[in-house]
């Protein structure tokens, strides 16, 4: 491959391991410039350690990890291309917006008679510009989450790490964060997002890439993805009216359900074709407290489930539907 068709980020065969444990097996992944990638994956899975050798934070085992041809451990140059911006928010909060976006201009490397330049770009690029000369430490935390990320953005960067940047905030908030990583797109941005919300995936990703025990178990563009799933039977979903006793438990799982959520939502753990109607009786009949039963059209959600279940098929699978829950 040429340089000229090198992707933005390349990762191939990266291995990591802390104390002996192997949290990263051989990772092979790939970012384009202007592209967005949702890493998925449960907890443990490897998608932090991941995000830290693509910020240069770590450098990997074994395999090689490059950011537009170069090193990102070893090489300055390339580390100045990544904005990172971590769960935590990494702001002074007793100085205002404005004040911590020019104090991470100046550890950019942006000259004093640039500075005021970029941080007013950056505020605009976030919206900002109303909380501007408010303390950090006063702002709510979609505020504080959006100038987390444009204190990231200083120095123009070409690719920008997010590790779950909507956790916490609400519905207005979250809204706010994906208009600003739109922007970021649309700029020429490639985006690598770590997230456990499907449906944020879903409407920010071009492409997932989802990982189990530090493996990439399945990867592709997501509209590809979701086009050949929805081509397959529709989803069944059973909600209950009251929290299914072990009998009732014991009917939904021979039927192919697993819960979500409270418990008080059972989800098809396969498509099978199987009849509404006749799924309401039969339950009904085994004393599984069904309430009513929903027809879905799979999405994100599903393929991330048969990727886990075809990786490792004898572990239930927790999920969490979106940014706010623990």
């Amino acid at each position: 491959m040429s340089p000229e068709q090198e992707p933005l980020v390349a990762i191939r065969g990266a291995v990591l391991a802390y104390r002996g444990h192997c949290v990263l097996r051989g990772v092979d992944c790939r970012i384009e410039a202007g592209e967005t990638l949702a890493l998925l994956g449960p907890n443990g899975a490897g998608k932090s350690s991941l995000m830290r050798l693509v910020a240069g934070r770590l450098p990997p085992g074994s395999g090689t990890v490059r950011i537009a041809g170069a090193d990102p451990f070893r090489e300055r140059e390339a580390r100045r291309a990544i904005g990172w911006v971590p769960q935590e928010i990494a702001l002074y909060p007793r100085l205002t917006v404005a004040e911590n976006l020019s104090v991470f201009a100046q550890l950019s490397g942006i000259g004093r008679s640039e500075r005021k330049a970029a941080v007013a770009t950056a505020l605009e690029l976030a919206d900002l510009g109303e909380v501007a000369r408010r303390p950090v430490g006063h702002l709510s935390g979609g505020y504080q989450r959006r100038a987390n990320i444009a204190a990231s953005l200083m120095a123009r960067p070409r690719l920008v790490l997010l590790d779950e940047p909507t956790q916490g905030v609400d519905l207005h908030a979250r809204a706010a964060i994906h208009a600003v990583l739109a922007r970021l797109r649309a700029q020429g941005a490639a985006i690598l997002i770590a997230t456990h919300d499907f449906a944020e995936a879903e409407r920010l990703a071009d492409r997932v890439a989802i990982l189990a025990d530090g493996r990439l178990v399945h990867e592709g563009r997501l509209a590809i993805l979701l086009e050949r799933i929805r081509a397959e039977v529709p989803e069944h979903e059973v909600a209950l009216a009251s929290p299914a006793d072990p009998a009732a438990e014991a009917a939904l799982r021979r039927a192919g359900f697993v819960p979500v959520d409270t418990g008080l939502t059972w989800r098809a753990s396969h498509r099978a074709g199987l009849d509404g109607t006749a799924l309401l009786g039969t339950l009904r009949t085994e004393g599984v407290p069904v309430a009513e039963i929903r027809i879905r059209t799979p999405g994100l959600e599903a393929i991330y489930r048969e990727a886990l279940d075809r990786a490792e098929p004898d572990r239930p699978v927790q999920l969490r539907r979106t940014g706010n829950e623990t």
